[in-house]
């Protein structure tokens, strides 16, 4: 059993992202084999961290109470597969705000840094954004990327830049499934 930590984005990798905000329990619901991805990581000694923004918050749309209960019905659906998110930073604030902590900024790594008392050197940070390589390079952390939720629409708008380049040292998957299932095999 290892004791390695792994850090995934939210919207988009785990649950279906929607340009509207996910602003209830109701409204999150998990992308297929993303709950088990987790349980499966847990499993292979993975300690499991999730980092999101969610502007949502500084917005208005929803509360921390509502955020709360959305993060519940996770940790229990993740739980009932005998899987564990042992930590979830979030940035509560808006795009504007300036803040440290939004992606693309480094701030909710580091502080997932912190609390696991670790470094973030070749950690991966699984993200389905521009914003998500940004913060895992600023951070020191491996950026990792998945075509579900934002992913193929980050990979096209980096086509249209020229700019492919950006991802040539990361790691491409269709989904967190199958990117766990990559880094479980790491291990072997």
């Amino acid at each position: 059993m290892t004791d390695r930590l792994v850090i995934l984005d939210r919207d988009g990798v785990i649950n279906q992202d929607s340009d509207d905000y996910i602003k209830s329990p109701d409204e999150w619901v998990p992308i297929p084999g993303s709950l088990e991805a987790i349980a499966r990581l847990s499993h292979a000694g993975f300690r499991v961290a999730v980092a999101s923004n969610q502007s949502g918050l500084a917005r208005g749309l929803f509360g921390l109470d509502t955020l709360n209960a959305i993060h519940q019905r996770l940790h229990e659906r993740v739980g009932a597969l005998g899987g564990h998110i042992e930590m979830i930073a979030f940035c509560p604030h808006g795009p504007d705000d300036g803040c440290a902590c939004r992606k693309p900024q480094p701030g909710l790594l580091l502080e997932i840094a912190e609390r696991f008392g670790t470094v973030l050197d070749g950690v991966p940070f699984i993200g389905d954004s521009l914003d998500d390589i940004r913060a895992a390079r600023a951070a020191g952390a491996q950026p990792w990327l998945v075509r579900s939720g934002k992913g193929e629409r980050t990979l096209e708008q980096l086509r249209l830049q020229g700019a492919e380049d950006t991802v040539i040292d990361i790691p491409i998957y269709p989904d967190l499934n199958a990117a766990a299932t990559a880094l479980i095999d790491t291990l072997v």
